[in-house]
C-alpha cells in the first residue's frame, strides 16, 4: 500500500482507518456536512460526507476501526478522500484501535527517565517538591495522554514529548544566558500544560471534558500547584510559589490567548517563546510531511490558516 501523499487525484484505495474527529459543518449550500478526520498511525486523511447521523451522535464515531475504500481528491487545495464505502471491520479483521493511533517518536520509558534526571536541575526545594508531587500524583496521564485534541502534538505521549522537547530548548538557552533561572525554568516548562490530564479525556477520541471546557488547563493547573502546597505544608504566599504559578498562568502570553496575566518575569516570557516555538514546528512538521516537495501544505489551522511551501530537494 502506497503512503496517502503518494497518491494521485482519483486514484482508489483499500485500508482500514482509525476516525479521529467527527465534527458536524455548514458547507457553502447551507447542508450540514460530516467532517471526519482519519488516522494511520503518521498519515492522516479528511473527508466531507452528507450528514446521516445526528450531531450527539458523531461521538459514536471516534475510536472506531473502518474498512475504507475511498478515491483521493482535492478540495480547495486541501488533499482529502472521497468515501466510497465505509464499513466496521469485522471479526477476522484488525480490531485494536490503538495500532493505528499515532504516538510520540519516544517511547514513554524514555522520556520518563530523561525528565526524571532534569528534575534534579531543579534546585529550589519548593519548585522541586511540588513538581515531584503533582509528576506522582499525575504519572501515568501525564506520560499516556496528547497535549492538545487537534492542533499541536495531538497524540499518544504528545505531553509528555512536547514537555521533554521544551525542556531541551530551555536547557540550551539557560546555556546561552546564564542569568535566566534554570531551576524556574525548568519547573514552569514540567507543570505548564500539566493541567491537560484534566482537560483533556485521554489518548483515545480526545475530547474537552467539561473541567477543560469551563475552567481550562491553565486555572487548573494553577489550582493543582495550590493544593500540592497545602499537602506539602508549604506557604502559598511565599515568593518563589507566586513566580511559579506565575510561570503557567502567563504561559499562553497574551489574553486573549487565554492568560489571565501577560508575562512579567523573564522566565514566564521564556517559557512563552518555547512553548509557541515547538508548537508551531509540530504543526508545521505534521503538515509538511504529508507534502510532497515542490507543493504547499494544507492551511494550518493554528498557524494563522497560513499553507507552507515545501521545497523541492536542492
Amino acid at each position: 500500500m502506497k503512503k496517502i501523499r503518494e497518491l494521485v487525484v482519483d486514484e482508489q484505495f483499500e485500508l482500514f482507518v482509525l476516525i479521529k474527529n467527527a465534527d458536524v459543518r455548514v458547507a457553502k449550500n447551507g447542508k450540514n456536512l460530516l467532517h471526519l478526520l482519519f488516522k494511520i498511525r503518521l498519515e492522516r486523511l479528511m473527508a466531507n460526507i452528507g450528514m446521516l447521523l445526528k450531531k450527539k451522535s458523531t461521538s459514536l464515531l471516534l475510536g472506531q476501526l473502518f474498512f475504507l475504500s475511498g478515491k483521493r481528491e482535492i478540495y480547495q487545495g486541501n488533499p482529502q478522500v472521497k468515501i466510497l464505502h465505509m464499513r466496521l471491520t469485522k471479526l477476522e479483521e484488525p480490531s485494536d484501535p490503538s495500532f493505528y493511533m499515532e504516538r510520540a517518536p519516544l517511547k514513554k520509558e524514555e522520556m520518563e527517565e530523561e525528565i526524571n534526571q532534569l528534575l534534579f536541575d531543579i534546585t529550589n526545594a519548593h519548585w522541586n517538591r511540588i513538581v515531584r508531587h503533582l509528576l506522582n500524583k499525575y504519572q501515568k496521564q501525564f506520560f499516556e495522554f496528547p497535549a492538545a485534541k487537534r492542533n499541536h502534538h495531538a497524540f499518544a505521549s504528545g505531553l509528555a514529548y512536547h514537555t521533554l522537547t521544551m525542556l531541551h530548548l530551555g536547557k540550551a538557552i539557560a546555556d546561552e544566558y546564564p542569568e535566566l533561572n534554570r531551576s524556574l525554568l525548568y519547573a514552569g516548562i514540567i507543570l505548564h500544560d500539566l493541567g491537560k490530564v484534566i482537560e483533556l479525556s485521554g489518548p483515545m477520541s480526545t475530547e474537552y471534558t467539561l473541567a477543560g471546557n469551563l475552567v481550562g488547563h491553565l486555572v487548573l493547573v494553577d489550582e493543582e500547584i495550590t493544593r500540592a502546597c497545602i499537602a506539602l505544608k508549604i506557604n502559598e504566599a511565599d515568593e518563589d510559589v507566586l513566580v511559579l504559578r506565575h510561570m503557567v498562568l502567563a504561559h499562553h502570553g497574551l489574553l486573549e490567548y487565554g492568560s489571565p496575566v501577560r508575562p512579567r518575569i523573564m522566565e514566564a516570557e521564556i517559557l512563552h517563546q518555547i512553548d509557541n516555538l515547538d508548537a508551531s514546528m509540530q504543526m508545521m512538521l505534521t503538515s509538511i510531511r504529508q507534502t510532497e516537495p515542490g507543493k504547499y501544505t494544507e492551511r494550518i489551522f493554528g498557524m494563522e490558516n497560513r499553507s507552507f511551501y515545501v521545497p523541492k530537494e536542492l
